[in-house]
Formats: C-alpha cells, structure tokens, sequence
C-alpha cells in the first residue's frame, strides 16, 4: 500500500491546502499525473468527479464515468483517472450539459465555478514568455503549458488571450497594463479581483508588484505574477458570487 501510494496516491493530510478536500474523510487521495499544471494548482480528475462534483460514491465509480468518455476537459474526451486539471481549465458534462471553469476562491482553494453556454467555448491563458520560431513566426508559451503559433505578433509577456477550445484559435487578448482588470492567484489576496491601478517594475532582485483597487475602491499591493489579466474593462469570464 505504501509503494501504491507513493506513485499514485497521496495522504490527505498531505495534500496542498488548494485541494478542496476533507481530510479525516479517507486515508488516500489520489494525485494528478505530471503535467501543465503544479501538484500545488491541480487536481486529479478522479478527485474532481467523486469529491468535488459528486458525481461518484467512490474510486470505482468515478474510474468507469471517466474511462467511458463521459468528461471533457478544454473541449477533449479525457479518459485517464489522473489527468490534472487546473486554473481556467473548462470541465463539460455533456450527458448532464453541465460546464465549469477552475477558479481560486478566497481561501486559495481550487473551485468549479458553473457557467452558461455562452461562456464554455473558451478559455483565458497567460502568456508566460514567447519566442521566434522558423518563418518569423511567434510561439507564445502559455501558463497551462500549451504552445500556440502566430502569424502577427501583437502579444507582451503576461498578456491574457481568449484561446477557443478545443480547436485552440485566438479569438480574444486583454494586454497587461493599467487599467485591466485581474484576478489575483496567489498570496493574501487570492481569489480577489480587482483593477491595475500602477506597476512597479523594480530595477534590483526584488520582484515587480502591481497596485490592485477592488470594487470596494480598496487598493492593495500584489506580486505582478499574480495578477491575471480577466478583461478590458470587465471580466471577460463569469466568476463566483457575480462579480
């Protein structure tokens, strides 16, 4: 059991305070396999189909819903009970037309947030850096490990695009800069969102930080890499509680 777990399981009480689970509930939970995402911003998608959705009353279950194609995840049929899902992936239940998106809450837990039709098509991906590849063409590199080929680059490092899904064509991009409106992931104030007020690019080791003012006009200082871009002017994506 102990070699078991070590390669596929984790204790409960050892798993990151993201993950949205009880600990007292089982000995074992299960870890998502390597991928895109950081243990720390991912979840199993076993976890997410018997313990966050419910929609299984053990491991058993929950293997044969997924096994039997009946998950998606970013518009594609996943079949393997460890895949990792994380931040802005969209989670569709087409036999129930149910459709999430995996957002922070405010105690930096790892949340499906249901959305409409209308929102389900996309997803928001940041671009962590870009490079120029053969042809002159730009490879932006983007914060769920995808890479995406453009013919025109108009794209800055911590940009924001609209990627469709699953066909992964650019259909939307907020840039970083004063006045976009972020959702904080990371630090004291995740889950909040706010307005980019000013950025502070610091010239030593020290990292650069953004001023964020919530919709309570409160302003605060955050880490620039936490500040991901959700809109122009207002959110591009529905969010919990409304906002």
């Amino acid at each position: 059991m102990a070699k078991m777990g070590s390669r596929k399981h984790l204790k409960r009480y050892k798993a990151p305070k993201s993950w949205p689970i009880r600990p007292k509930e089982n000995t074992w939970t299960v870890k998502p396999a390597p991928g895109p995402h950081a243990l720390e911003n991912s979840l199993s998608l076993l976890v997410v189909i018997r313990d966050i959705l419910k929609m299984a009353d053990n491991s058993r279950e929950a293997k044969r819903i997924i096994n039997t194609g009946k998950v998606l995840v970013d518009g594609r049929v996943r079949k393997d009970y460890k895949y990792p899902v994380g931040f802005m992936d969209v989670v569709q239940i087409p036999l129930s037309e149910e459709v999430y998106r995996v957002l922070p809450d405010l105690k930096g837990r790892l949340t499906l947030h249901p959305i409409e039709s209308k929102n389900d098509g996309f997803k928001l991906c940041k671009i962590t850096d870009k490079t120029t590849i053969k042809g002159a063409k730009t490879q932006l590199n983007l914060h769920d490990g995808r890479c995406i080929i453009v013919e025109e680059d108009s794209f800055s490092a911590s940009d924001v695009i609209a990627l469709n899904i699953p066909d992964q064509e650019v259909s939307d991009s907020y840039a970083f800069g004063e006045g976009a409106v972020v959702l904080i992931t990371g630090g004291k104030h995740i889950g909040e969102i706010g307005t980019i007020n000013e950025i502070n690019i610091n010239k030593s080791s020290n990292p650069n930080t953004v001023l964020v003012e919530n919709n309570k006009k409160e302003t605060f200082l955050t880490l620039k890499d936490y500040a991901f871009v959700i809109g122009k002017n207002k959110p591009a994506i529905s969010l919990p509680g409304g906002k």
